[in-house]
């Protein structure tokens, strides 16, 4: 009796329980497939990532003794879908049971299931052992409340899994949230951290898939790739990180700069989310760091709470929400994306630094997503569908779980406000304030109107105006609409034909 299992490319924990024994009857399966390169024009970093970890994690599951089936994508007898190949490896393999571990992903948790369905043997799906809540946990913790926020679910999680707390439960420090303390610019003190990721030469795997017909695009930099591609590579990031970066993560989280790009974050979410790490074992050590006073308590607490908080927040919202959530958009904006997402081609700095590195490194910040594209993207009234395509494919670490939340709920704002309080725009002030590309950009943060006002600020007061009697009620607004109330006629007026003109000429600005 053989039982196949199929390890999906996002499933890369060696420590899973399947792995805990070696039997002769167990054939685990991975393959390199067009219908996960080809469902959305992807990075060439990230099929890179994907490919070299699958490879690297067979070689290991091979070192220790397990049964591999294992197809490249330049394989002749590689299909291009995940069930077609199932149905090849059970026959030649002649098995009588297959096991597969739960997707991530909507769609293929539904072909899975529904291939499962109509499978003449034994099938069944078992947990990916990854998570530190369940898919519906969120759903179940609120119930029929109508408004959800992360903030009680992540003081729910630090009480469930004992994270942070004193011994009488309540909150290390007195507080749970320390995010008021993290929002301090970068002026260049203190340096960014070395970049102590190995470089892996890639090129002959690039070789192959760009021979395979796989589109992708970005920089595949396939001599001088820098992402983990096994856990002992994983960890050592994770180490490097608490060492050189946690003590200064909390103060500069917010920071946008064109003098750095890792700044002081961590890079571990691609790791995390192929899960090479856990996120137990990652708030694990960081906890570890702030209990021994060799990081402040903010900047710990403001990184546990993106892994504990935010992270397994999206994804219960994304399991509850689905299918229909990747259809939303509250505003009606159908905008194509403008030419320049694809080249980083325009004459805003903080949008051009933000596109062109993560062209070139399948890879931006929190802020540099929500606040610089995304803020772009909302105030312009570009169609969220393809913007949501668009971060899933450049990002190295965009799995739809967790993509799709954050750039239609949390960026877009598209479902209505399910999962954010408010928008999250913002005119040239605070890209100003937390950054330092405005003081070498064509445009002047300083202007709304004319030819060289920057392009935030006409779009974010039009953006206002024209959505009043969806916004104006929302209590995290009322600033900026009283401001909006007191502009004289006339003003507001230029704003709009200034926007009018900017929306005209998106692919020019």
């Amino acid at each position: 009796m053989t039982c196949l299992r199929l390890l999906l490319g996002d499933q890369l924990n060696p420590h899973h329980p399947w792995f805990d024994a070696v039997s002769a009857q167990v054939v685990y399966v991975l393959m390199e497939v067009r219908q996960e390169t080809d469902y959305v024009l992807h990075h060439a970093q990230k099929i890179l990532a994907i490919f070299a970890a699958m490879r690297r994690f067979a070689d290991r599951l091979r070192a220790a003794g397990h049964r591999v089936e294992y197809l490249r994508i330049d394989d002749p007898s590689n299909l291009p879908s995940l069930t077609a190949n199932l149905d090849r490896l059970i026959a030649l393999h002649g098995a009588t049971a297959f096991e597969y571990q739960a997707p991530d992903e909507w769609r293929l948790d539904v072909q899975l299931r529904e291939y499962v369905a109509q499978l003449p043997i034994s099938a069944r799906g078992v947990d990916s052992q990854h998570f530190l809540a369940e898919r519906d946990a969120v759903a179940r913790f609120f119930g029929s409340r109508k408004r959800w926020t992360m903030e009680l679910f992540y003081r729910h999680m630090r009480q469930r899994h004992g994270v942070l707390l004193e011994p009488d439960g309540s909150p290390l420090g007195g507080r749970w949230n320390f995010d008021a303390e993290n929002r301090k610019p970068w002026h260049g003190s203190p340096p960014e951290p070395p970049d102590l990721r190995p470089v892996h030469d890639h090129r002959a795997l690039w070789a192959s898939i760009e021979a395979a017909g796989v589109a992708s695009f970005g920089d595949p930099s396939a001599g001088a790739f820098r992402w983990p591609i096994d856990r002992e590579e994983a960890l050592a990031q994770l180490e490097a990180f608490v060492e050189h970066a946690l003590p200064h993560f909390g103060d500069y989280q917010d920071a946008l700069s064109h003098r750095a790009q890792r700044l002081f974050h961590s890079l571990l979410s691609f790791a995390l989310n192929v899960k090479m790490l856990s996120p137990a074992e990652v708030i694990a050590r960081v906890e570890a760091e702030g209990r021994a006073g060799r990081a402040p308590l903010a900047a710990v607490e403001g990184y546990i709470r993106q892994i504990l908080g935010w992270r397994e927040y999206v994804r219960g919202v994304y399991w509850a929400r689905m299918p229909g959530y990747a259809a939303s958009n509250a505003f009606g904006h159908t905008r194509p994306l403008p030419r320049w997402f694809w080249d980083g081609d325009t004459r805003m700095a903080c949008v051009r630094s933000a596109i062109t590195q993560s062209l070139a490194h399948a890879h931006a910040h929190h802020i540099q997503r929500l606040m610089v594209i995304g803020n772009f993207a909302l105030l312009a009234g570009l169609d969220p569908q393809a913007l949501h395509r668009w971060y899933l494919g450049i990002y190295i670490d965009a799995f739809e779980w967790v993509e799709l939340p954050n750039t239609l709920g949390m960026s877009q704002f598209a479902d209505g406000g399910l999962l954010a309080t408010k928008p999250y725009v913002s005119a040239a002030a605070y890209l100003h304030r937390m950054g330092d590309h405005c003081r070498h950009c064509h445009y002047r943060r300083d202007l709304a109107t004319g030819a060289r006002g920057c392009p935030f600020n006409a779009l974010y007061w039009d953006f206002l105006d024209r959505n009043h009697p969806r916004l104006a009620g929302n209590p995290r607004l009322a600033m900026p609409y009283r401001q909006l109330a007191r502009m004289p006629a006339e003003r507001r007026q230029a704003l709009a034909a200034r926007a009018g003109e900017l929306l005209d000429q998106l692919d020019e600005i």
